[in-house]
């Protein structure tokens, strides 16, 4: 029994192989490079396509807000709409309050939910 713990206990100990020592900032870079594709560039298209609604929306046009009101574009100003939402019914709010635009016989049950 003595040899065998011996033998067992000379032998050579193992040694973990050594990597590369570029492969750390290698993997973090592929992760990154992931990370943005993604989830970084998805929210940039939707921000900007969300930023050229806003900047096309005109008078006449009937637009949803974020908080569910319907109504009718009467005047458009810097940073604000003067929307009407009843016959003798008018509201200001900022352009950022508009979810969509809507088309002339579309209703908001026929519009996908937000993702």
């Amino acid at each position: 029994m003595n040899s065998l713990f011996f033998t067992i206990a000379e032998a050579a100990p193992v040694v973990a192989p050594k990597g590369s020592p570029l492969q750390f900032p290698i993997m973090m870079a592929l992760l990154f490079g992931v990370m943005y594709f993604m989830m970084i560039r998805p929210q940039r298209r939707r921000d900007k396509a969300r930023k050229e609604m806003i900047a096309n929306v005109k008078s006449g046009d009937r637009v949803l807000l974020t908080s569910g009101i319907l109504g009718n574009v009467q005047s458009v100003n810097d940073t604000s709409l003067i929307i009407q939402i009843a016959e003798k019914t008018k509201i200001e709010v900022v352009k950022a309050a508009i979810s969509q635009i809507l088309e002339k016989d579309e209703t908001p049950s026929e519009i996908e939910p937000a993702r």
